[in-house]
């Protein structure tokens, strides 16, 4: 399971899960259960009974600095995790001790022509993970909150900061978009539903997804029609605002994980399969949904957008590459992301038909520049390390936002024009 997947909301007692860690960790069989092969310490019954109560703890083996663990706990106490009080600090300096960042590339710093200006604004709840940003077009920037559940609103020319609380507890914000009227959709990645906020009165409308799933990036289509991916469950959605009718589409290949979505200037809708070495198209006309493979069996699309000429691009998180595929040939070109195999390019938009993306494994991440023209990059280090950008958009006036998952911010890049 990816690190991207939201923790689901536990209900446990940590005083019981204690206990069973503990009788776990002192059996015969400990060689074979969770976490057995974890360092000795008084808090690794906790970590083993709470961290393993949700998600594959060998997760935790590859680390963070010590802020990010901070972070981290912090961000398992806004989704619920029966983390006891008195134990925080015994278990966060566990875990630092235990499970310090492992080795990440060198961010490639590559000078270019472009002179940029990087403002970053630390969100309201600290841990909430901010996961995707959202240029308004009021000039606003907002942001999913996913652990804390809430939406964020930025105003970047006084800096103040809103949140607004979500209906549903532990839903789990993820993607974002604004309507044509100014309400702020997103997808509820825990609660398997889609929500629409309304900014002027904080009323929040929710639509359940016809099957359980992890609802997770959202586009809406040029009639207004709201398109979603289901990760996990491997379904694609469609959403009509009107009704309320929500339809699921799936695509051919099983476990293809439909992850990050754009739309070609003709209205297709492009989909990375992060699960499978693919991108799928959808005619949203006919709901026929047709796959294109990538070359190397290695690679996984993440995060995609696409070019006023069609072309399609997207980043292979897993190999370190940025991608082009032309729908109309199937022919795919890669380039290698400055920093290197191990970079993780990740979110990913298009301004003026160039290419601006974020490497989240470089240290500190970056924010690069590619031309199609010259087939160059140029490449930024994001203030506080930039830890770690999911999800990019673009402002009205051209510039380029980010959210910062574990630095917990928002970053806006002012381009010149």
């Amino acid at each position: 399971m990816s690190c991207d997947d939201v923790i689901p909301a536990i209900r446990r007692s940590p005083k019981i899960l204690g206990v069973l860690a503990a009788m776990a960790l002192a059996s015969p069989a400990a060689a074979q259960q969770p976490g057995a092969d974890f360092p000795d310490g008084s808090a690794k019954a906790d970590v083993v009974a709470i961290c393993g109560g949700c998600h594959d703890i060998n997760r935790l083996k590859a680390g963070y600095t010590d802020e990010g663990w901070h972070t981290v706990i912090r961000m398992m106490q806004n989704f619920g995790a029966p983390i006891p009080p008195d134990h925080a600090t015994e278990i966060t300096n566990y875990l630092i001790k235990s499970f310090p960042e492992g080795p990440r590339p060198q961010a490639a710093l590559i000078e270019g022509p472009v002179d940029v200006a990087i403002k970053e604004w630390p969100v309201a709840t600290p841990g909430s993970r901010p996961h995707d940003p959202l240029a308004a077009r009021d000039g606003s920037l907002w942001y999913t909150g996913q652990m804390a559940n809430v939406l964020g609103r930025v105003d970047p020319k006084t800096g103040k900061v809103k949140e607004y609380k979500l209906k549903t507890a532990h839903s789990g914000p993820h993607g974002l978009k604004e309507d044509s009227e100014g309400n702020i959709w997103y997808t509820g990645n825990t609660a398997s539903l889609i929500g629409k906020l309304n900014p002027k009165t904080g009323e929040v409308t929710e639509y359940k997804t016809p099957e359980p799933g992890d609802p997770h990036t959202l586009l809406f289509d040029k009639s207004g029609i709201l398109w979603f991916t289901m990760q996990n469950a491997n379904r694609i959605g469609r959403l009509d605002p009107k009704t309320g009718e929500i339809k699921l589409l799936t695509p051919p290949t099983p476990k293809s994980r439909p992850y990050g979505m754009a739309f070609a200037p003709n209205g297709m809708l492009f989909v990375d399969q992060f699960g499978i070495n693919s991108i799928a198209a959808v005619d949203t006309a006919t709901m026929q949904i047709k796959e294109y493979k990538l070359p190397d069996p290695a690679a996984r699309p993440r995060r995609i957008t696409t070019t006023s000429d069609g072309m399609v691009w997207y980043t292979d998180y897993q190999r370190g590459y940025l991608g082009r595929l032309d729908p109309a040939t199937g022919q795919v070109k890669e380039w290698q992301s400055p920093s290197g195999a191990k970079s993780a390019p990740y979110g990913v938009s298009t301004i003026e038909d160039v290419i601006w993306y974020s490497e989240s494994e470089a240290m500190p991440n970056t924010v690069v520049r590619f031309d199609p023209k010259t087939e160059k990059f140029q490449t930024w280090a994001i203030p506080g390390g930039g830890n770690i950008v999911r999800n990019t958009d673009v402002t009205k006036d051209g510039n380029f936002v980010l959210a910062n998952s574990l630095v917990n911010t928002v970053t806006l890049v002012r381009i010149p024009k």
